[in-house]
């Protein structure tokens, strides 16, 4: 297991899972710095041949992420928020568009742009802490509105997309938070786990994540599923198919395809290689 530690952001590597832990006090909050290294953590994922998969989660048992760090927002001028907040865009682009597949372990409150960072992970999964009452469970949401902001890190456009528009503009201008259950009905969440906490969570993660890596799936493959619906769903509907066709015949290029052809004719299991 390789690992590499900075102040802000965590990397390590198993069995072809990159999990990027966000460590800040209070909160899990983002800073420019931490943005910085969150993006270089996502180039160096993409570079990684050996990392086919990638989990975002928070330190600590109470918090994946509150969003960006409010005394560094409070004190910077006009000039510095409008780059952070492009960089932010950029960063979260970058790793919406990474051929990987992309897991947000939400292993507590999962608010502002902490929910920001969340939407643009491929699948969210939520902790259920089976040592809290249910009115102590983590809640999510975009509250911003609250200091006269709107979710300025892609938040007002992902969550247009990923549930509709009017219940978008609903849960933003209320600035409510609500439970994970409640994210799933919303589409917001895939699956609850129960654990007692995020050592026990992250153990059942690891398992979850390691499914989409080789030898199991072709992980090529698993990207591109990725990569096709990222990138064809902003685009119409004869240019999303290119895309599609396009990486298909990267797929049919590769070793995974022969290897799963070969392997349904000869009816056993595909032992693929991620080439």
């Amino acid at each position: 297991m390789e690992t590499t530690q900075t102040k802000l952001v965590v990397t390590s590597v198993k069995n072809g899972v990159m999990t990027m832990e966000l460590t800040f006090d209070p909160g899990n909050c983002y800073t420019h710095e931490m943005m910085r290294q969150i993006d270089e953590a996502i180039l160096k994922a993409r570079f990684d041949e050996k990392v086919h998969a990638i989990v975002i989660r928070g330190s600590g048992d109470k918090f994946f992420c509150a969003g960006a760090d409010i005394n560094m927002l409070k004190t910077a001028d006009p000039t510095f928020k409008y780059y952070f907040c492009l960089h932010a865009n950029e960063t979260l682009n970058r790793l919406e568009h990474t051929p990987k597949l992309v897991i947000a372990a939400l292993n507590g409150h999962t608010v502002g742009g902490g929910l920001e960072i969340a939407m643009a992970a491929d699948l969210r999964i939520g902790m259920n802490n089976t040592t809290l009452a249910p009115e102590k469970q983590p809640k999510m949401g975009l509250p911003e509105v609250a200091l006269g902001v709107l979710p300025g890190t892609g938040g007002t456009q992902r969550l247009a997309r990923l549930v509709n528009k009017s219940t978008a503009i609903e849960l933003m201008v209320e600035g409510s938070t609500f439970s994970f259950k409640r994210g799933q009905e919303l589409g917001l969440v895939n699956q609850i786990w129960d654990a007692a906490n995020t050592q026990e969570f992250m153990t059942k993660m690891q398992t979850y994540a390691e499914q989409f890596c080789p030898p199991h799936k072709a992980s090529r493959a698993v990207g591109r599923i990725k990569r096709a619906v990222q990138s064809g769903a902003e685009v119409p509907f004869e240019s999303a198919l290119a895309i599609e066709r396009e990486l298909q015949q990267q797929l049919f290029q590769g070793e995974d395809a022969k290897e799963g052809l070969a392997a349904y004719i000869e009816k056993r299991k595909g032992n693929f290689t991620g080439r």
